[in-house]
């Protein structure tokens, strides 16, 4: 059986947890921070989990399936 090739574009933006848990980084909160409070950027750089319908496609992708 041949190996499963990782999705390179889904490892740069999803990451396993030690658990099995996904985590995704929150979309388009990266630019123009410079006038922005600390509190909110630090709210921006946050990891988030990846929904329940989508864990298995992203898996998949990252060859953790």
């Amino acid at each position: 059986m041949p190996k499963v090739k990782t999705n390179k574009t889904a490892s740069k933006r999803f990451k396993v947890t030690g658990s099995g848990a996904l985590l995704r980084r929150r979309a388009s909160r990266a630019h123009k921070l410079s006038g922005k409070p600390a509190d909110r950027k630090r709210e921006y750089t946050k990891e988030h989990a990846v929904s329940s319908t989508q864990t298995k496609t992203v898996k998949r992708m990252l060859g953790a399936a």
